[in-house]
């Protein structure tokens, strides 16, 4: 399985962030850091989410794309859209609640756009730790099916953090 890449462009206002491969963990940084970006941008009017080149995608960047919905709502008043013609992805997307907080579209979108690697940052342990609880936290408020999926995964997370914070105290 080919290992997830982050490419981005900006074409007339939309931001388009192109999700390549098996869009794991190692990659929520990118994603964290372009959408801080591009929400600060003047310019912005839009963005979308184009999973046309992603093989698969991890709950962590789920909750980040998630992420990228609630903000966007919140600070532009606007719902992105998310291209997936992959039924796979598709389906875990409809299971998890994103079509109550995107567009999704099915066809893939035709563009000649110049797209742009995004690097990630190397985190540390803790700071991928706060992600992943970030980003699962995210997706149980989409609703209740994964609140209760993810409430056991995060509850320990944020024990470990607890445990992780006192251990370096002593």
């Amino acid at each position: 399985m080919t290992s997830g890449e982050v490419y981005v462009a900006f074409v007339d206002g939309v931001h388009i962030v192109r999700l390549v491969g098996d869009v794991r963990l190692n990659l929520c940084s990118a994603l964290e850091r372009y959408l801080d970006d591009i929400l600060k941008r003047p310019d912005f009017s839009h963005v979308m989410v184009d999973l046309s080149d992603a093989t698969g995608v991890d709950s962590t960047t789920l909750g980040q794309i998630a992420k990228i919905a609630i903000l966007a709502q919140e600070r532009f008043g606007m719902r992105p859209t998310i291209v997936s013609p992959n039924p796979d992805i598709t389906r875990v997307l409809l299971s998890m609640g994103f079509d109550q907080v995107f567009n999704l579209v099915q066809d893939p979108i035709a563009t000649d756009v110049e797209f742009q690697q995004w690097a990630a940052r190397e985190v540390s342990e803790d700071q991928a730790r706060e992600q992943v609880i970030e980003a699962h936290k995210v997706l149980m408020g989409l609703n209740q099916s994964n609140e209760h999926t993810f409430r056991e995964l995060v509850d320990s997370l944020e024990a470990d953090r607890l445990a992780a914070h006192s251990h370096n105290k002593s």
